[in-house]
């Protein structure tokens, strides 16, 4: 599990805010720079219906992740790192490192986009300042000393002037944003009104340009460990601010589309809220308040996301995890993480425009809210009982919030997409390696197989009723005291069950249940399961402790098979050189016959299934009840690709008198089966005593890989341990005795 956020021993005194923080964070995020420059460009392009689109493909984004955010901030104490911080302590810092590496670059970068936006706020005296100081007309005049001034009011002052500065912000932004509304536009052509520009820009394009405007939902999620009580304030904010923004959003919509031209809207030079608005210089500033306090909301969350990494030592030098980790004066403001975050913000405003940062930004945020929403479904999934958050979503609107990320992404920028989701997946590969033991991915997916497993055989186990025969397939249990020095037997299993069945390999050992032998049962069930990964098997493996063999089958038939529903088979094994384990062989038979079991008995070789060419199957009027479940097992070995170019040989023994009538209805049986057996492969042989069905097995199978012979409930209750060790020249034989209907259709 990764480390606290702080120092052992220490905890925060933070600033102790309430709710309004967080709130104020968002919707001054939210109703920020896009607003006020790229807005007015989004109705113009797509019109009033494709605008509205935009905000209800964004919150479809933005509103799930609030959700999201605000259920895995209420499941445990939220401290420092914000976003970082719940995804961390909810898949652990491989790859909660991973996106909070993606999340800082946001943050950083999105101070950058917001200097560019505040600057444009002054671009009426741009031509002044170049005429002052002999440079041309450019908005970095304004926005890299701005900027700089920012960052240095944040190291003096730290989070208290920054929520100080929201307060008086806010206010001018929502003056501004009142003025706008009550404002008269100067309209040409109202037939026009609220229809979209010819040759406008693509529908993805201006997304991406717009959907930083959605994107401060979570801005407050960083003052995490600067709150009161962020089980409280960071839901009723984050939710509070999602749904005001998204409001005033349609609002605008509305008023744009109603006040100006397509033309007019589109016109990106132009600063259309301003000749909308009943004041028109209180737009300029509004910008200017909005810009800055998105600004400041940034660079109050960038350096705090930075300072969490380090003391999770995520980045690969120890030095500079403890040099970013330090906090300065009570508070512990992060004095430092806010240098290198200024410098980040302050390359970006040197070398980018607004449209650009604003799609980069898009991607960085798709990923994290797309992580955030994933995180929410697979916890729920997971079925964790230390998962009990005091505000719940539902799992399908996480999935949904999750779905809308990763196509928006690609929908946006296929390539950038691809190069975004593989430089994250090249981090976490490095952070899993570096943090084994710690949890994972792999550890919450396990919660979720479990929980798919224990419904799916839930459901299987409640549809068994309906089951029918031509639906059978193999539920097989095996059991040896071999696993390890014999392969036959496992290998037939893994065969069997390799897509088509569901297979259990059981380890017995012998004795009564104690300590000991249960730890030595585990160390069996450990060597297996290492063996079933090297070998792919996709078996169940286990041991199991019992006083003898009969006891130990008896317990295995009644447990539930893998699959939900009871195992409908057995596999035992014996090496044709040892006939004194043949009697505890037909105890096991003879024992399970009577419920219903098909009862399969491999009597194995040194040649363990020779080059998997071909398989043989010999069928006589006494056991023809078998047919269809040899015929079947054959078939499913065939499916496995180490079987992939062999064949199956049937051989119809019947007196003279009846071979063609039964080599004409197995044709017919195999045809109407769609069984992959050649016509050639059918062949009747009449014989007359067993004898000579003996010698005729042994001329025609003896290079057989696999042979299959019939058992009768007869041979089972009778001799069977000399049918068993009967044509001991032969290879791998596999006796089969079908206790089921079993139908081929």
């Amino acid at each position: 599990m990764p480390s606290s956020a702080f120092p052992a021993g220490e905890s925060p005194a933070g600033h102790a805010f309430g709710t309004a923080p967080v709130f104020l964070a968002a919707i001054s995020t939210i109703l920020g720079a896009v607003l006020f420059l790229r807005f007015g460009y989004a109705v113009g392009h797509l019109g009033t219906m494709g605008a509205l689109w935009v905000i209800a493909l964004g919150h479809l984004v933005t509103i799930p992740t609030a959700m999201a955010v605000a259920e895995i901030a209420t499941n445990r104490r939220v401290e420092g790192g914000g976003e970082y911080y719940i995804i961390s302590r909810s898949f652990g810092t491989a790859i909660g490192g991973t996106i909070g590496i993606s999340l800082y670059l946001s943050q950083a970068v999105s101070t950058a986009f917001y200097m560019i936006a505040f600057a444009q706020a002054f671009q009426d005296l741009q031509p002044w300042l170049a005429a002052q100081t002999g440079l041309p007309a450019d908005a970095r005049l304004v926005s890299l000393p701005a900027a700089l001034l920012l960052i240095f009011m944040m190291l003096k002052k730290g989070a208290n002037l920054g929520v100080g500065i929201l307060w008086a912000v806010s206010l001018i932004l929502f003056a501004a944003l009142a003025m706008f509304f009550a404002g008269q536009g100067n309209v040409q052509d109202a037939s026009r009104l609220g229809a979209p520009i010819a040759g406008a820009d693509p529908f993805m394009k201006v997304f991406a340009i717009v959907f930083p405007a959605f994107t401060g939902m979570t801005a407050g999620v960083g003052l995490s460990g600067d709150l009161r009580n962020p089980r409280r304030s960071i839901p009723l904010g984050t939710l509070a601010g999602t749904l005001t923004g998204m409001a005033v959003y349609i609002l605008m919509v509305w008023k744009l589309a109603a006040s100006a031209e397509p033309e007019v809207l589109a016109d990106t030079e132009r600063f259309v809220m301003k000749d909308i608005a009943l004041w028109p210089p209180i737009v300029p500033i509004g910008l200017a308040a909005a810009a800055l306090s998105s600004a400041i909301g940034s660079i109050l969350v960038a350096p705090r996301t930075l300072q969490a990494l380090a003391r999770d030592k995520v980045f690969p030098s120890q030095r500079l995890n403890a040099a970013l980790a330090r906090g300065a004066g009570p508070s512990d403001e992060p004095a430092r993480a806010t240098l290198v975050s200024g410098a980040v913000a302050l390359v970006f405003i040197a070398a980018g425009d607004i449209d650009s940062v604003s799609q980069v930004i898009s991607m960085f945020f798709m990923v994290t809210y797309g992580a955030l929403c994933s995180v929410s479904f697979l916890e729920y999934f997971s079925g964790n009982p230390s998962y009990r958050p005091s505000f719940r979503s539902r799992w399908y609107v996480s999935l949904l919030g999750a779905a809308m990320c990763f196509m928006t992404m690609f929908q946006m920028q296929p390539l950038y997409a691809l190069v975004a989701l593989g430089l994250m997946f090249g981090i976490y590969r490095w952070l899993a390696y570096t943090r084994r033991g710690e949890r994972d991915v792999s550890r919450i997916l396990r919660g979720v197989m479990f929980q798919l497993t224990r419904r799916l055989q839930i459901a299987l186990q409640q549809s068994r009723a309906g089951t029918q025969t031509g639906d059978w397939r193999p539920s097989f249990f095996a059991i040896t005291r071999h696993s390890f020095d014999r392969a036959a037997h496992f290998d037939l299993l893994r065969w069997i069950c390799h897509r088509q069945g569901f297979g259990q390999f059981v380890q017995y050992v012998e004795g009564g249940l104690s300590l000991e032998r249960e730890v030595h049962a585990q160390s069996f069930t450990d060597r297996l399961i290492r063996k079933s990964e090297v070998s792919r098997a996709g078996i169940f493996v286990e041991a199991i402790v019992a006083p003898s063999f009969k006891n130990a089958v008896s317990q295995i038939v009644q447990r539930p098979g893998i699959s939900g529903l009871p195992n409908n088979s057995v596999l035992l094994e014996f090496p044709r050189h040892a006939p004194e384990e043949v009697p505890e062989i037909v105890e096991a038979a003879r024992h399970l016959r009577p419920f219903g079991f098909n009862i399969c008995v491999l009597r194995s070789s040194g040649v363990r299934f020779g080059y998997h060419a071909n398989i043989h199957i010999w069928l006589t009027r006494e056991d023809y009840e078998n047919a269809p479940l040899m015929i079947l097992l054959a078939y499913i070995i065939l499916g496995h690709p180490e079987w992939a170019a062999a064949e199956i040989s049937i051989f119809a023994c019947y007196p003279a008198d009846q071979t063609r009538s039964r080599l004409d209805s197995l044709n017919k049986f195999v045809t109407e089966g769609r069984l992959p057996i050649s016509p050639k492969n059918l062949t009747a042989v009449p014989y007359d005593d067993e004898e000579g069905f003996s010698r005729t097995v042994q001329r025609r199978s003896a290079d057989a890989d696999l042979l299959m012979l019939g058992l009768t409930a007869a041979e089972i209750e009778g001799d069977l341990a000399a049918e068993l060790g009967s044509r001991p020249e032969l290879n791998e034989v596999l006796f089969v005795y079908a206790g089921q209907r079993i139908a081929i259709s």
